[in-house]
């Protein structure tokens, strides 16, 4: 078998269809967390993967410029994750590696601090912002994920790369998408079923 050459991750159907109804501008915080939990939940429950969503905002603007969310269970990829879906759409609609060249003020909005891998995929994109629902060891708790050995100053390592990071917006009802989740019998995906 030779081997491959590419791979691409879409966002699934449901969300490919509701896009359109999206809303264009979210100037505050509360309701750019507010679709992003309405977002992660609805994921699990159409059995695409985790919990998980993700928008990025012109914060000058409050347009949305795109929305992810987790697809690993739809697209059989792990790194889906909805950071990685919803700054590579980003970067696809903009035409740019860099969402922060040309002075751009963009923002990652994320229903939980990111795990591992997204840390870095954040760190690399070019957002100047990050805004997390929280970062405790919750989600891990109630959903059963493994999320990797995160530093202690994860916060502080976006900060001084010039990324602002606000948490605890819409904490409690991200908290409540990862309890209902983690009390179905949905897959969840560790590595080697840990």
């Amino acid at each position: 078998m030779p081997i491959a050459t590419s791979f691409t991750m879409t966002l699934p159907a449901w969300l490919v269809d509701e896009a359109d109804r999206l809303p264009t501008v979210l100037p505050t915080l509360e309701e750019r967390m507010a679709l992003v939990n309405r977002l992660a939940d609805r994921n699990w429950r159409e059995g695409n993967g985790g919990p998980f969503a993700a928008i990025v905002v012109d914060d000058t603007t409050g347009e949305l410029v795109s929305a992810g969310v987790n697809v690993v269970l739809s697209t059989g990829k792990s790194s889906g994750h909805a950071e990685v879906m919803a700054l590579g759409l980003a970067q696809q609609r903009l035409g740019r590696w860099d969402l922060g060249a040309d002075g751009a003020n963009l923002s990652l909005v994320v229903n939980w601090r990111p795990c591992v891998q997204c840390y870095g995929a954040t760190m690399w994109s070019g957002v100047r912002s990050l805004v997390v629902a929280g970062s405790g060891p919750e989600l891990e708790e109630l959903s059963g994920f493994d999320e990797g050995p995160m530093v202690a100053d994860w916060a502080e390592q976006f900060e001084a790369r010039g990324i602002r990071v606000t948490q605890d917006v819409g904490r409690e009802e991200a908290l409540e998408v990862y309890r209902t989740y983690g009390a179905s019998d949905s897959v969840v995906y560790n590595a080697r079923g840990e």
